[in-house]
């Protein structure tokens, strides 16, 4: 491939093919230890939080190996960069499959796993992906983390008969293999440096011109609200994601019940980040991201008062139609009001925060658990983290609507 001239050409829709088979795979690691959760609570003898603990250090590795992935990505292209995940995943999944004991395992999920592996394919790519389209921005960037639905989609079933046929510790080892082979060979088709590096924004291509003081804010002000809007909607969204299976198993439906629960989650989150793409082309991530806090808080009062089997089918696959479009939106919205140049580094940040909200989440659901001995009440603690998220997303509304307002009234006056 060669670099292009232009954004939206074909060469970008062929990279962002090559760039969604790379999240698929380099995401996986985030559903494999939902599903063997149960396995390794067992082998090891340790509470249900405990046994989390891996999820959550791999999610804190996560996201703070994503800015400085973002960093590099922004200094030397994005091609290095995946090369280095696959290597990371490859000597993690390995390293977890032979770990003796829990705090070996957590450690291969955070520094291996986390901070070398699923960082270099997530917001190094959403950003890169961002770079490349100016029309369909939207769209092109809910194609991308699509992905890691994908992978949520098509991993836990594909574990779960492994785990069950030869046992979790081969399962890993083979995830290994897999993923540093085809994460290396992918990895060499992303050559070329993203012509919106190349020359400045105009108003005519983007709807809304980056600026250095974004929503009438300093960036670094801004930048914060971000973060901690993106670890109050995630901290929302792990209840399900994390615990579905523990969830299912209580219940005495069966841990591949909850696989498949899982599974079904994230198929629908795939076609909400989709359509969540399309919404936000015509009216931009901060309303996509309104949008998707509000209905992701519906579905999970929806848990409270449901747990029959059927009913518990229904609203996985509700949860994964209205939240899925939610943290790609964070991505839209960096690269709509921040300068590309830093796209990198900042989106990394702002979906740092968002794994972060993940990880953490994923501990306070079963310490919650822990402590009360059922999930009615880790639920509720959800839904009072989205209610934070939903009120920073209305603040920015605000503030950007005040910022337009006054430019508008300095034309007026002009």
């Amino acid at each position: 491939m060669s670099q292009p001239a232009a954004a939206d050409s074909r060469y970008a829709w062929t990279r962002l093919f090559v760039v969604l088979l790379l999240m698929t795979i380099g995401s996986g690691a985030m559903y494999m230890i939902a599903v063997v959760l149960p396995a390794v609570q067992a082998e090891f003898g340790v509470a249900r939080a405990d046994a989390a603990l891996p999820y959550t250090l791999m999610m804190v590795g996560f996201g703070l190996g994503g800015i400085a992935m973002g960093k590099l990505a922004d200094r030397f292209g994005v091609m290095p960069v995946v090369l280095m995940g696959a290597s990371g995943l490859g000597a993690g999944f390995i390293t977890a499959g032979m770990a003796g004991n829990l705090t070996a395992f957590a450690l291969a999920h955070g520094v291996l796993l986390g901070a070398l592996g699923c960082a270099a394919t997530f917001a190094p790519l959403v950003a890169d992906t961002s770079l490349w389209f100016v029309r369909r921005r939207g769209i092109a960037v809910a194609v991308c983390a699509s992905g890691n639905y994908l992978a949520g989609a098509v991993w836990p079933p594909i574990v779960q008969h492994f785990v069950e046929v030869a046992g979790w510790r081969h399962t890993y080892v083979g995830m290994g293999v897999f993923s540093a082979i085809t994460m290396a060979l992918l990895a060499l088709l992303l050559r070329g440096r993203p012509p919106a590096l190349a020359a400045a924004p105009t108003g005519k291509a983007d709807t809304i011109v980056p600026s250095t003081r974004p929503f009438g804010l300093s960036m670094g002000h801004a930048q914060t609200l971000l973060c901690i809007a993106g670890v109050s909607c995630c901290v929302a969204m792990a209840m399900p994601q994390v615990h579905i299976v523990a969830y299912c198993g209580d219940l005495g439906y069966g841990a591949a019940r909850g696989a498949q629960m899982l599974s079904l989650m994230l198929a629908a989150g795939i076609v909400s980040r989709l359509v969540s793409g399309f919404i936000c082309d015509r009216i931009g991530g901060l309303r996509t991201l309104l949008l998707g806090s509000v209905l992701q808080g519906v579905a999970l009062l929806l848990f409270l008062p449901f747990d029959g089997l059927a009913s518990l089918y229904m609203i996985s696959a509700l949860f994964g139609l209205f939240q899925g479009g939610i943290v790609p939106s964070y991505a839209i919205i960096v690269r709509e009001h921040f300068p590309p140049a830093e796209a990198g580094a900042r989106v990394g940040t702002v979906l740092m925060a968002t794994l972060f909200g993940m990880a953490l989440g994923g501990w306070m659901s079963g310490k919650v658990f822990d402590l009360t001995g059922s999930y009615h009440a880790a639920f509720i603690n959800g839904i009072g983290w989205n209610l934070l998220n939903l009120t920073i997303t209305l603040t920015l509304l605000a503030k950007l609507r005040g910022v337009r307002q006054r430019a508008r009234g300095a034309v007026g006056i002009g």
